[in-house]
């Protein structure tokens, strides 16, 4: 047996890369190709039927009946039902076995996934994490600038990559966390829907969105970010006057080529530069 021939770490890799926490059958089956194998890799084994135990669990919560239900799932929302911090960090290291799923929305206003639950969910998304997902939307949470900056790496490192509707409504997002966030989502290359509604967010943020400065030394871009960038959602923000100058000034300038609708109910700024808004959206 061919098998045979290998060292016990190396059948252990082989286990290893075979695991899929929400299909567990072909690593439970090569574990079972000789009673030495099973022994050898025992301890992964109990740690895969652990983590098929929770996954089951939080699929479950989820209102999918099942890990096979989850896996194959298009999309999943979730709606105040006590979604913890545990459960989004699970729910990111899933992220990489959802191949499927195009729609996650998450919704948890009773305070049960706590101040870091989205940071935990985003530090656990790896390269080519949720790979089918145009539409991720987290509102009532908090995700807070550390949060934010988690979700940059995350896109840094190649999750969400065909992320095309990011709502982040209500979520504490100051100026720092749209600071971070800002170069990963002017690298999305199919990013069309921003929504901010409702967050601390002001100037400086909207600036590293819109109108980055160049960097030292660096030579200007062959293609702008934000290319098919549609809608803009900054109701309820803190952005004043310098801000609606700096989108109007983008806007002019068509470092926003594809922008439609830029949203600006409830936030500081004058009505005249709420209008400068709409003549250079409209020109």
């Amino acid at each position: 047996m061919a098998l045979a021939a290998l060292s016990g770490d190396e059948q252990r890799i082989i286990f290893s890369q075979l695991c899929n926490v929400l299909d567990p059958g072909v690593a439970v089956t090569f574990s079972s190709a000789s009673s030495e194998l099973r022994a050898l890799t025992q301890p992964q084994w109990q740690q895969l039927k652990a983590d098929y135990e929770a996954a089951a669990a939080l699929g479950r919560k989820l209102g999918k009946g099942s890990c096979k239900e989850l896996r194959e799932a298009t999309s999943v929302w979730w709606y105040s039902r006590g979604l913890t911090a545990a459960g989004l960090e699970l729910l990111g290291k899933l992220g990489l076995v959802l191949p499927a799923l195009e729609d996650l929305r998450l919704y948890e206003s009773s305070g049960a996934a706590g101040r870091d639950g989205v940071q935990r969910l985003a530090d656990k998304l790896g390269a080519g994490a949720l790979p089918a997902v145009t539409l991720l939307r987290l509102g009532d949470m908090h995700v807070g600038d550390a949060g934010a900056s988690a979700l940059a790496a995350a896109l840094g490192r190649g999750a969400l990559s065909r992320l095309k509707h990011l709502h982040l409504h209500r979520a504490a997002i100051g100026d720092a966390g749209l600071v971070a966030l800002a170069p990963a989502l002017r690298r999305l290359p199919a990013l069309e829907h921003l929504y901010l509604a409702g967050n601390p967010l002001g100037d400086e943020g909207i600036a590293a969105l819109v109108a980055p400065p160049p960097r030292a030394g660096a030579p200007p871009p062959t293609t702008g970010g934000l290319a098919t960038f549609n809608w803009l959602n900054l109701w309820d923000t803190q952005i004043t006057d310098a801000g609606c100058a700096t989108l109007a000034s983008a806007l002019n300038s068509g470092a926003l080529p594809a922008l439609l609708e830029c949203e600006l109910e409830g936030i500081p700024a004058r009505a005249a530069a709420r209008a400068a808004v709409a003549k250079a959206l409209n020109s």
